[in-house]
């Protein structure tokens, strides 16, 4: 399936998500802040990115921005994932070049759906 970046600096929430994701065939990488999604993005090319917002260094609203700015990383798809659940987050993670936005908790379902319709598939 897919390889996943999971940019978040909570432990449970990335254990979470990579619980979902590897029981729904995809492969993980982690990162735990902006900066370090950001560099890992560009090393590893993974094939979507799951970005938390609230983190230490720069947001996950930046790092996005920054990843889509990117010429090397402005193709892959960013899924925000975050606990900031105002429509006014949303259109922003939006505008700095979010495929999609989705509020935690998140459900199983609702996460497979939205990485498939961010991957095409």
């Amino acid at each position: 399936m897919a390889n996943i970046l999971v940019v978040d600096d909570s432990p449970t929430e990335v254990h979470v998500f990579r619980t979902m994701l590897e029981k729904n065939g995809h492969s993980v990488v982690v990162a735990q802040t902006g900066e370090e999604g950001i560099e890992k993005a560009k090393q590893v090319k993974p094939d979507l990115i799951l970005m938390d917002v609230v983190m230490p260094g720069i947001n996950g609203f930046q790092a996005t921005r920054q990843l889509a700015l990117n010429e090397a990383t402005k193709s892959i798809p960013v899924i925000i994932v975050t606990t900031k659940d105002q429509e006014t987050d949303k259109v922003w993670g939006i505008r700095q070049g979010a495929k999609d936005y989705i509020v935690k908790p998140v459900k199983e379902k609702d996460l497979i759906d939205r990485v498939k319709a961010a991957l095409g598939r």
